[in-house]
C-alpha cells in the first residue's frame, strides 16, 4: 500500500499526458468491451495489458489504470473499482479536474468517444428535437461558465427529462459541493463500465 500511495504522490500533469499520448488508441481498443473476462485474468496481466483493457474506464485518463495496477492482485471487480476510485482520490486536484474535463457534454453531439456515444445514446440524448437540443447546450454553456468543467452525470437508468432536471438543480451547487458531485458520478460511471468488462 505505501508503494501506492507513492505513486499516486509521484505522478504530475506531465506524467498524466506522456501516459495518454502512449494509449492514444485507446478509442479503437474499445471494442474489447464485448468480451467479459474474469478477475484472476486480469490478475496475471502485465502492465501494458492492463492498461490497454482498463485505461478507457475513467473517460480518457489511462493514468487511473496504470498506477491501480501497481495494487494487482485483486480479489474481486469491486475491490478493483474502489482501487481505482482511491487513484482519484488521491490525485493532484489538478488532475482531478483534468479528468472531469475529458468528459464530453451530454446531448450536445460534440464529438466524443465511442463508449459515451453509446450510453447517451442508450437514454435517447442522440435523438433530441432541435428545441431539446438547444436547451442541453444552453444548460451546459451554463455550467461550463459556472464551474470551468462539464456536467457530468451516469446516465444509466436516467432519462432526458431527470438529466436536465439534475443539470438545472446542481447549477445551485457551490464550486466544492459540485466538484465533489462530478467526481461521485464519475465513479459510478466507472463502476457500470467495470462491469461491463470484467465477469
Amino acid at each position: 500500500m505505501g508503494a501506492f500511495y507513492t505513486s499516486v504522490a509521484a505522478w504530475d500533469m506531465a506524467g498524466l499526458f506522456t501516459v495518454q499520448r502512449s494509449v492514444s488508441s485507446l478509442r479503437e481498443k474499445e471494442v474489447k468491451r464485448n468480451m467479459r473476462i474474469s478477475i484472476e485474468e486480469v490478475n496475471q496481466m502485465n502492465k501494458e495489458e492492463f492498461v490497454n483493457l482498463l485505461g478507457w474506464i475513467f473517460e480518457h485518463s489511462p493514468w487511473v489504470a496504470s498506477i491501480a495496477w501497481e495494487s494487482l492482485p485483486f480479489k474481486s471487480r469491486e475491490e478493483l473499482l474502489q482501487t481505482m476510485v482511491l487513484v482519484v482520490k488521491n490525485a493532484a486536484e489538478a488532475m482531478q479536474v483534468a479528468l472531469l474535463r475529458a468528459h464530453p457534454d451530454l446531448g450536445t453531439r460534440i464529438q466524443i468517444s465511442e463508449v459515451s456515444q453509446k450510453e447517451q445514446a442508450g437514454v435517447g440524448l442522440d435523438r433530441l428535437s432541435k428545441e431539446e437540443h438547444r436547451e442541453f447546450v444552453a444548460l451546459n454553456q451554463r455550467y461550463v461558465e459556472q464551474f470551468s468543467f462539464p456536467f457530468i452525470m451516469a446516465v444509466k437508468g436516467q432519462t432526458k427529462d431527470t438529466i436536465l432536471a439534475a443539470m438545472q438543480e446542481r447549477l445551485g451547487n457551490t464550486y466544492e459541493l459540485e466538484f465533489l458531485t462530478a467526481l461521485n458520478e464519475v465513479y459510478k460511471i466507472a463502476g457500470f463500465r467495470l462491469n461491463d468488462v470484467i465477469q
